[in-house]
Protein backbone atom coordinates (compact mmCIF):
# COMPACT_ATOMS: atom_id res chain seq x y z
CA UNK A 1 0.00 0.00 0.00
CA UNK A 2 1.05 3.68 0.14
CA UNK A 3 2.97 4.86 2.51
CA UNK A 4 3.03 8.65 3.45
CA UNK A 5 5.44 9.95 5.52
CA UNK A 6 6.81 13.39 6.16
CA UNK A 7 5.00 14.97 2.96
CA UNK A 8 7.04 11.55 1.18
CA UNK A 9 4.91 8.73 -0.50
CA UNK A 10 6.69 5.59 -1.40
CA UNK A 11 5.70 1.64 -1.52
CA UNK A 12 7.32 -0.66 0.77
CA UNK A 13 7.59 -3.58 -1.93
CA UNK A 14 10.83 -3.81 -2.46
CA UNK A 15 12.21 -3.31 0.82
CA UNK A 16 11.00 -7.14 1.52
CA UNK A 17 13.92 -9.15 1.91
CA UNK A 18 16.45 -6.14 3.10
CA UNK A 19 17.82 -6.14 6.46
CA UNK A 20 16.93 -3.79 9.05
CA UNK A 21 18.92 -0.57 9.08
CA UNK A 22 19.16 0.00 5.02
CA UNK A 23 18.62 3.14 4.03
CA UNK A 24 16.64 3.34 0.70
CA UNK A 25 16.62 6.27 -1.96
CA UNK A 26 12.69 7.10 -3.16
CA UNK A 27 13.21 6.95 -7.38
CA UNK A 28 10.35 8.53 -9.46
CA UNK A 29 6.85 6.30 -8.98
CA UNK A 30 7.58 5.86 -5.03
CA UNK A 31 9.45 2.75 -6.04
CA UNK A 32 12.41 2.25 -2.99
CA UNK A 33 16.31 1.31 -4.12
CA UNK A 34 19.00 0.15 -1.86
CA UNK A 35 21.38 3.70 -1.55
CA UNK A 36 24.47 2.73 -2.50
CA UNK A 37 27.27 3.89 -0.12
CA UNK A 38 29.35 6.58 -1.89
CA UNK A 39 31.88 8.55 -0.21
CA UNK A 40 29.84 12.11 0.45
CA UNK A 41 31.65 15.13 -1.99
CA UNK A 42 32.91 17.93 0.63
CA UNK A 43 30.95 20.76 -0.59
CA UNK A 44 32.66 23.70 -0.99
CA UNK A 45 32.58 25.92 2.62
CA UNK A 46 36.37 27.05 2.17
CA UNK A 47 35.08 30.43 2.79
CA UNK A 48 33.01 30.89 5.87
CA UNK A 49 32.28 34.09 8.32
CA UNK A 50 33.02 34.85 11.43
CA UNK A 51 29.67 35.32 13.01
CA UNK A 52 26.29 35.53 11.64
CA UNK A 53 25.11 39.68 13.10
CA UNK A 54 25.03 41.37 9.94
CA UNK A 55 22.74 38.46 8.33
CA UNK A 56 19.21 39.75 8.05
CA UNK A 57 16.47 36.78 6.91
CA UNK A 58 14.55 38.85 4.42
CA UNK A 59 13.63 36.42 2.22
CA UNK A 60 15.75 37.76 -0.83
CA UNK A 61 19.01 35.95 -0.47
CA UNK A 62 18.24 32.66 -2.26
CA UNK A 63 18.12 33.20 -6.71
CA UNK A 64 15.87 30.05 -7.22
CA UNK A 65 12.19 30.61 -6.87
CA UNK A 66 9.67 27.77 -6.15
CA UNK A 67 9.37 27.53 -9.28
CA UNK A 68 12.76 27.03 -10.89
CA UNK A 69 13.08 24.22 -7.74
CA UNK A 70 10.05 22.73 -8.95
CA UNK A 71 11.07 22.67 -12.84
CA UNK A 72 14.62 21.10 -11.49
CA UNK A 73 12.56 18.26 -9.61
CA UNK A 74 10.60 17.27 -13.26
CA UNK A 75 13.69 17.02 -14.94
CA UNK A 76 14.73 14.02 -12.57
CA UNK A 77 17.36 16.02 -10.54
CA UNK A 78 18.94 14.83 -7.48
CA UNK A 79 18.40 15.76 -4.23
CA UNK A 80 22.03 16.08 -4.07
CA UNK A 81 22.82 18.35 -6.80
CA UNK A 82 19.22 20.78 -5.90
CA UNK A 83 21.22 21.00 -2.36
CA UNK A 84 24.02 22.12 -4.38
CA UNK A 85 22.42 24.82 -6.21
CA UNK A 86 20.88 26.40 -3.45
CA UNK A 87 24.21 26.57 -1.97
CA UNK A 88 25.55 28.24 -5.13
CA UNK A 89 22.98 30.39 -5.50
CA UNK A 90 22.34 31.78 -1.38
CA UNK A 91 24.00 35.36 -1.19
CA UNK A 92 24.97 34.76 2.22
CA UNK A 93 25.98 31.21 2.35
CA UNK A 94 29.36 32.34 1.95
CA UNK A 95 29.14 34.99 5.01
CA UNK A 96 27.68 32.09 7.47
CA UNK A 97 29.67 30.52 10.35
CA UNK A 98 30.96 27.00 9.38
CA UNK A 99 28.16 25.62 11.88
CA UNK A 100 25.81 27.74 10.42
CA UNK A 101 26.66 26.36 6.79
CA UNK A 102 26.26 22.79 8.33
CA UNK A 103 23.45 23.60 9.88
CA UNK A 104 21.93 25.08 6.41
CA UNK A 105 22.83 21.99 4.26
CA UNK A 106 21.72 19.66 6.93
CA UNK A 107 18.11 21.74 6.92
CA UNK A 108 17.81 21.31 2.87
CA UNK A 109 18.94 17.37 2.46
CA UNK A 110 15.83 16.73 5.10
CA UNK A 111 14.06 18.78 2.44
CA UNK A 112 15.14 17.64 -1.02
CA UNK A 113 17.03 14.11 -0.88
CA UNK A 114 14.35 11.78 -0.50
CA UNK A 115 16.12 8.91 1.63
CA UNK A 116 14.75 7.03 4.01
CA UNK A 117 16.14 3.88 6.47
CA UNK A 118 13.52 1.26 7.98
CA UNK A 119 14.72 0.47 11.73
CA UNK A 120 13.22 -2.07 13.48
CA UNK A 121 10.58 -0.91 16.01
CA UNK A 122 11.40 -0.46 19.88
CA UNK A 123 9.89 0.89 22.79
CA UNK A 124 12.17 3.73 22.86
CA UNK A 125 11.65 4.32 18.62
CA UNK A 126 8.14 3.99 19.52
CA UNK A 127 7.44 5.90 22.68
CA UNK A 128 9.20 9.26 21.29
CA UNK A 129 7.84 8.72 18.41
CA UNK A 130 4.23 8.95 19.54
CA UNK A 131 5.31 11.49 22.23
CA UNK A 132 6.25 13.75 19.38
CA UNK A 133 3.54 13.10 16.90
CA UNK A 134 0.28 12.41 19.01
CA UNK A 135 0.96 12.54 22.61
CA UNK A 136 -2.99 13.06 23.31
CA UNK A 137 -3.07 9.28 22.06
CA UNK A 138 -1.00 8.19 25.01
CA UNK A 139 -1.79 10.60 27.63
CA UNK A 140 1.22 12.49 27.08
CA UNK A 141 2.94 9.97 28.80
CA UNK A 142 7.10 10.78 27.68
CA UNK A 143 9.48 8.07 27.29
CA UNK A 144 11.56 8.39 29.94
CA UNK A 145 8.49 8.31 32.29
CA UNK A 146 7.98 5.03 30.31
CA UNK A 147 11.70 3.91 31.21
CA UNK A 148 10.71 4.67 35.39
CA UNK A 149 7.67 2.62 35.01
CA UNK A 150 9.06 -0.70 33.66
CA UNK A 151 11.91 -0.04 36.39
CA UNK A 152 9.72 0.78 39.19
CA UNK A 153 7.14 -2.04 38.14
CA UNK A 154 10.25 -4.85 38.15
CA UNK A 155 8.72 -5.85 34.97
CA UNK A 156 10.99 -9.36 33.79
CA UNK A 157 10.85 -12.70 32.22
CA UNK A 158 8.61 -15.22 33.87
CA UNK A 159 6.09 -12.57 35.52
CA UNK A 160 2.72 -12.62 36.05
CA UNK A 161 1.87 -9.04 35.17
CA UNK A 162 -1.80 -6.79 34.93
CA UNK A 163 -1.94 -4.26 32.78
CA UNK A 164 -4.47 -0.94 32.76
CA UNK A 165 -4.04 1.07 30.34
CA UNK A 166 -5.66 3.60 27.77
CA UNK A 167 -1.99 4.32 25.56
CA UNK A 168 -2.83 2.57 22.43
CA UNK A 169 -1.28 -0.41 23.74
CA UNK A 170 2.27 1.25 23.88
CA UNK A 171 2.21 0.43 27.25
CA UNK A 172 1.86 -3.36 26.79
CA UNK A 173 3.70 -3.71 23.89
CA UNK A 174 6.63 -2.24 26.20
CA UNK A 175 5.61 -4.64 29.15
CA UNK A 176 5.68 -7.44 26.59
CA UNK A 177 8.77 -6.60 25.10
CA UNK A 178 10.76 -6.57 28.65
CA UNK A 179 8.88 -9.87 29.03
CA UNK A 180 10.12 -11.21 26.02
CA UNK A 181 7.18 -13.75 25.78
CA UNK A 182 7.95 -15.71 29.58
CA UNK A 183 5.29 -15.12 32.02
CA UNK A 184 1.75 -14.53 31.26
CA UNK A 185 0.36 -10.60 30.85
CA UNK A 186 -3.89 -9.87 31.96
CA UNK A 187 -5.00 -6.93 30.07
CA UNK A 188 -7.75 -4.90 31.81
CA UNK A 189 -9.68 -3.35 28.93
CA UNK A 190 -12.57 -0.55 29.34
CA UNK A 191 -15.17 -0.80 26.92
CA UNK A 192 -15.83 -3.49 23.82
CA UNK A 193 -12.46 -4.70 23.86
CA UNK A 194 -8.96 -3.81 24.33
CA UNK A 195 -6.81 -1.59 21.86
CA UNK A 196 -3.66 -2.22 20.89
CA UNK A 197 -2.72 -0.13 18.26
CA UNK A 198 0.47 0.68 18.88
CA UNK A 199 1.55 -3.26 20.06
CA UNK A 200 0.64 -4.00 16.83
CA UNK A 201 3.20 -1.76 15.37
CA UNK A 202 6.39 -4.06 17.39
CA UNK A 203 6.08 -6.94 15.25
CA UNK A 204 6.00 -9.34 17.91
CA UNK A 205 5.76 -13.23 16.76
CA UNK A 206 2.49 -15.53 17.75
CA UNK A 207 4.80 -16.77 21.11
CA UNK A 208 4.34 -13.62 22.69
CA UNK A 209 0.65 -13.29 21.94
CA UNK A 210 -0.28 -16.65 23.01
CA UNK A 211 0.23 -15.52 27.02
CA UNK A 212 -1.30 -12.28 26.51
CA UNK A 213 -5.02 -12.30 28.28
CA UNK A 214 -7.61 -9.52 28.62
CA UNK A 215 -10.83 -9.22 31.37
CA UNK A 216 -13.45 -6.52 30.94
CA UNK A 217 -13.29 -3.76 33.61
CA UNK A 218 -16.72 -4.36 34.07
CA UNK A 219 -16.76 -7.95 35.07
CA UNK A 220 -13.95 -7.03 38.17
CA UNK A 221 -16.83 -6.10 40.57
CA UNK A 222 -18.30 -9.24 40.09
CA UNK A 223 -15.24 -11.45 40.09
CA UNK A 224 -14.53 -9.66 43.48
CA UNK A 225 -17.81 -10.38 44.82
CA UNK A 226 -17.85 -14.09 43.55
CA UNK A 227 -21.09 -13.47 40.92
CA UNK A 228 -18.85 -13.96 37.88
CA UNK A 229 -20.27 -17.49 37.07
CA UNK A 230 -23.65 -15.99 37.31
CA UNK A 231 -23.76 -12.64 35.74
CA UNK A 232 -21.64 -13.61 32.78
CA UNK A 233 -22.05 -17.05 32.06
CA UNK A 234 -25.74 -18.19 31.90
CA UNK A 235 -24.84 -21.53 30.37
CA UNK A 236 -22.29 -23.90 31.00
CA UNK A 237 -19.68 -24.45 28.99
CA UNK A 238 -19.80 -28.28 28.58
CA UNK A 239 -23.54 -27.90 27.23
CA UNK A 240 -22.33 -25.12 24.80
CA UNK A 241 -19.61 -27.74 23.35
CA UNK A 242 -23.02 -30.35 22.68
CA UNK A 243 -25.20 -27.92 21.39
CA UNK A 244 -22.30 -26.86 19.08
CA UNK A 245 -21.26 -30.52 18.42
CA UNK A 246 -25.10 -31.38 17.69
CA UNK A 247 -25.36 -28.54 15.35
CA UNK A 248 -22.36 -29.15 13.31
CA UNK A 249 -23.48 -33.18 12.86
CA UNK A 250 -26.88 -31.85 11.63
CA UNK A 251 -25.16 -29.20 9.10
CA UNK A 252 -23.15 -32.27 7.66
CA UNK A 253 -26.27 -34.00 7.04
CA UNK A 254 -27.91 -31.33 5.45
CA UNK A 255 -24.78 -30.86 3.67
CA UNK A 256 -24.63 -34.34 2.39
CA UNK A 257 -28.04 -33.92 1.55
CA UNK A 258 -27.54 -30.82 -0.86
CA UNK A 259 -24.55 -32.53 -1.91
CA UNK A 260 -26.64 -35.85 -3.30
CA UNK A 261 -29.39 -33.13 -4.77
CA UNK A 262 -26.75 -31.35 -6.33
CA UNK A 263 -25.34 -34.85 -8.15
CA UNK A 264 -28.91 -35.58 -8.82
CA UNK A 265 -29.84 -32.64 -11.27
CA UNK A 266 -26.11 -32.26 -13.10
CA UNK A 267 -27.22 -36.15 -13.80
CA UNK A 268 -30.48 -34.67 -14.97
CA UNK A 269 -28.90 -31.70 -16.60
CA UNK A 270 -26.83 -34.04 -18.71
CA UNK A 271 -29.97 -36.54 -20.00
CA UNK A 272 -31.98 -33.32 -20.45
CA UNK A 273 -30.11 -31.78 -22.93
CA UNK A 274 -32.54 -30.28 -25.11
CA UNK A 275 -34.06 -27.29 -22.26
CA UNK A 276 -35.12 -24.10 -22.93
CA UNK A 277 -33.18 -21.27 -21.30
CA UNK A 278 -36.10 -20.17 -19.22
CA UNK A 279 -35.46 -23.27 -17.35
CA UNK A 280 -32.11 -23.39 -17.45
CA UNK A 281 -32.27 -19.56 -15.43
CA UNK A 282 -34.46 -21.04 -13.32
CA UNK A 283 -32.09 -24.14 -11.79
CA UNK A 284 -29.31 -21.49 -11.81
CA UNK A 285 -31.42 -19.23 -9.65
CA UNK A 286 -32.22 -22.16 -7.57
CA UNK A 287 -28.31 -23.12 -6.98
CA UNK A 288 -27.48 -19.14 -5.89
CA UNK A 289 -30.75 -19.60 -3.52
CA UNK A 290 -29.03 -22.90 -1.91
CA UNK A 291 -25.23 -21.39 -2.00
CA UNK A 292 -26.33 -18.55 -0.11
CA UNK A 293 -27.94 -20.67 2.63
CA UNK A 294 -24.98 -22.59 3.19
CA UNK A 295 -22.35 -19.36 3.43
CA UNK A 296 -25.34 -18.02 6.00
CA UNK A 297 -25.33 -21.04 7.79
CA UNK A 298 -21.31 -21.17 8.17
CA UNK A 299 -21.29 -17.22 9.30
CA UNK A 300 -23.56 -18.47 11.70
CA UNK A 301 -21.13 -21.36 12.78
CA UNK A 302 -18.61 -19.13 12.47
CA UNK A 303 -19.88 -17.08 14.65
CA UNK A 304 -20.81 -19.51 17.89
CA UNK A 305 -17.47 -20.21 17.14
CA UNK A 306 -15.90 -16.87 17.90
CA UNK A 307 -18.01 -16.70 20.59
CA UNK A 308 -17.75 -19.29 22.20
CA UNK A 309 -13.83 -19.06 21.69
CA UNK A 310 -14.18 -15.86 23.25
CA UNK A 311 -16.03 -17.02 26.34
CA UNK A 312 -13.73 -19.98 27.05
CA UNK A 313 -10.92 -17.11 27.14
CA UNK A 314 -12.90 -15.15 29.94
CA UNK A 315 -13.22 -18.22 32.29
CA UNK A 316 -9.10 -18.73 31.46
CA UNK A 317 -8.44 -15.07 32.70
CA UNK A 318 -10.76 -14.85 35.64
CA UNK A 319 -9.26 -17.98 36.64
CA UNK A 320 -5.65 -16.59 36.68
CA UNK A 321 -7.15 -13.47 38.54
CA UNK A 322 -9.08 -15.67 41.24
CA UNK A 323 -5.64 -16.87 42.29
CA UNK A 324 -4.97 -13.29 43.21
CA UNK A 325 -1.02 -14.29 43.01
CA UNK A 326 -0.18 -11.60 40.15
CA UNK A 327 3.67 -9.93 40.73
CA UNK A 328 2.76 -6.53 39.70
CA UNK A 329 0.04 -4.02 38.36
CA UNK A 330 1.21 -1.04 35.87
CA UNK A 331 -1.98 1.87 35.69
CA UNK A 332 -1.52 4.31 32.58
CA UNK A 333 -4.87 5.37 32.27
CA UNK A 334 -7.44 8.40 31.39
CA UNK A 335 -9.56 7.27 34.16
CA UNK A 336 -9.04 8.43 37.93
CA UNK A 337 -6.58 5.96 39.77
CA UNK A 338 -7.94 6.02 43.22
CA UNK A 339 -10.87 3.42 42.07
CA UNK A 340 -9.12 1.28 39.48
CA UNK A 341 -5.77 0.56 42.00
CA UNK A 342 -7.96 0.11 44.95
CA UNK A 343 -9.80 -2.89 42.83
CA UNK A 344 -7.04 -4.11 41.08
CA UNK A 345 -4.94 -4.49 44.26
CA UNK A 346 -6.69 -7.53 45.36
CA UNK A 347 -5.48 -9.12 42.46
CA UNK A 348 -1.86 -8.33 43.05
CA UNK A 349 0.40 -10.85 45.59
CA UNK A 350 2.14 -9.49 48.83
CA UNK A 351 5.38 -8.06 48.50
CA UNK A 352 4.73 -7.18 45.03
CA UNK A 353 5.46 -3.64 43.06
CA UNK A 354 2.69 -1.02 41.70
CA UNK A 355 2.80 1.88 39.38
CA UNK A 356 0.51 4.31 38.77
CA UNK A 357 0.50 6.78 35.90
CA UNK A 358 -1.34 9.65 35.47
CA UNK A 359 -0.86 13.19 33.38
CA UNK A 360 -1.64 15.58 36.29
CA UNK A 361 -0.36 14.96 40.08
CA UNK A 362 -3.85 15.82 42.18
CA UNK A 363 -5.44 12.60 41.36
CA UNK A 364 -2.51 10.69 42.52
CA UNK A 365 -2.29 12.56 45.97
CA UNK A 366 -5.84 11.66 46.44
CA UNK A 367 -5.04 8.16 45.50
CA UNK A 368 -1.91 8.56 47.89
CA UNK A 369 -3.76 9.43 51.16
CA UNK A 370 -7.00 6.38 50.35
CA UNK A 371 -3.86 4.15 50.26
CA UNK A 372 -2.46 5.29 53.68
CA UNK A 373 -5.79 5.19 55.16
CA UNK A 374 -6.36 2.07 54.14
CA UNK A 375 -3.11 0.51 54.79
CA UNK A 376 -1.68 -3.22 52.96
CA UNK A 377 1.27 -0.91 51.15
CA UNK A 378 4.68 0.50 51.82
CA UNK A 379 7.57 2.67 49.98
CA UNK A 380 4.59 4.62 48.91
CA UNK A 381 6.25 7.71 46.59
CA UNK A 382 4.54 10.59 44.29
CA UNK A 383 7.48 11.31 42.12
CA UNK A 384 8.16 12.95 38.98
CA UNK A 385 10.76 12.59 36.09
CA UNK A 386 12.66 15.97 34.54
CA UNK A 387 14.00 14.95 31.99
CA UNK A 388 16.72 17.73 29.37
CA UNK A 389 17.71 17.26 26.08
CA UNK A 390 21.25 18.08 24.95
CA UNK A 391 22.90 18.68 21.37
CA UNK A 392 26.64 16.31 21.11
CA UNK A 393 28.26 18.10 18.30
CA UNK A 394 32.18 18.82 18.24
CA UNK A 395 32.69 22.33 19.65
CA UNK A 396 28.81 22.93 19.94
CA UNK A 397 27.82 20.98 22.74
CA UNK A 398 24.89 22.15 24.87
CA UNK A 399 21.14 22.23 26.02
CA UNK A 400 18.53 22.27 23.72
CA UNK A 401 16.78 25.34 23.56
CA UNK A 402 13.26 24.07 23.78
CA UNK A 403 12.48 20.78 26.45
CA UNK A 404 9.80 19.63 27.52
CA UNK A 405 7.28 20.85 30.30
CA UNK A 406 6.31 17.81 31.98
CA UNK A 407 6.22 13.69 31.04
CA UNK A 408 3.26 13.29 34.04
CA UNK A 409 3.12 12.04 37.70
CA UNK A 410 4.21 8.46 39.06
CA UNK A 411 2.58 6.64 42.38
CA UNK A 412 4.67 3.49 43.18
CA UNK A 413 4.68 1.30 46.31
CA UNK A 414 4.98 -2.33 47.10
CA UNK A 415 2.24 -4.39 48.51
CA UNK A 416 2.24 -6.11 52.11
CA UNK A 417 -0.38 -8.60 53.76
CA UNK A 418 -3.24 -6.09 55.21
CA UNK A 419 -4.64 -7.70 58.65
CA UNK A 420 -7.93 -6.97 57.81
CA UNK A 421 -9.01 -9.40 61.57
CA UNK A 422 -7.91 -6.38 63.47
CA UNK A 423 -10.02 -3.03 62.60
CA UNK A 424 -8.39 0.08 63.11
CA UNK A 425 -10.53 1.54 66.15
CA UNK A 426 -9.80 -1.58 68.66
CA UNK A 427 -6.30 -0.89 67.59
CA UNK A 428 -6.50 2.79 68.39
CA UNK A 429 -8.93 1.75 72.00
CA UNK A 430 -5.79 -0.48 73.03
CA UNK A 431 -3.52 2.35 72.64
CA UNK A 432 -5.33 4.45 75.00
CA UNK A 433 -5.83 2.04 77.58
CA UNK A 434 -2.03 1.19 77.92
CA UNK A 435 -0.92 4.72 77.77
CA UNK A 436 -2.64 5.76 80.95
CA UNK A 437 -1.76 2.41 82.96
CA UNK A 438 1.97 3.40 82.89
CA UNK A 439 1.44 6.49 83.24
CA UNK A 440 -0.20 5.71 87.14
CA UNK A 441 2.81 3.05 87.90
CA UNK A 442 4.71 6.08 87.09
CA UNK A 443 2.80 8.28 89.82
CA UNK A 444 2.25 5.31 92.51
CA UNK A 445 6.05 4.69 92.17
CA UNK A 446 6.77 8.32 92.85
CA UNK A 447 4.44 8.31 96.27
CA UNK A 448 5.92 5.42 97.56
Amino acid sequence: RKIIFEKQWFYLDNAIGHIYGTTFEVTSGGNLQPKQEVEETATETKEAGTDNRNIVDDGKSQKLTHDDIKALKDKGIKGQEIVQQLIENSTTFRDKTEFAQDKYIKKKKKKYEAVITIVKPSTRILSTMYYAREPGKINHLRYDTLAQMLTLGNIHAGNKMIVMETCAGLVLGAVMERMGGYGSIIQMYPGGGPVRAATNCFGFPKLFFDNLHEFPLSKVDSLLSGTFFTETLPSEPEDNMVVEEESNGLTDEKQTSLQEAEEASTTEAAMEINQTEEQETTDINAEDVEFKENKEKENVREKQRKQWERRKKLIETAALLREKNADGLIIASKFHPTPLLLSLLEFVAPSRPFVVYCQYKEPLLECYTKLRERGGVINLKLSETWLRNYQVLPDRSHPKLTMSGGGGYLLSGITVVLDKGKSDSSHSEALKMEEPSCKRCKVQDLHC
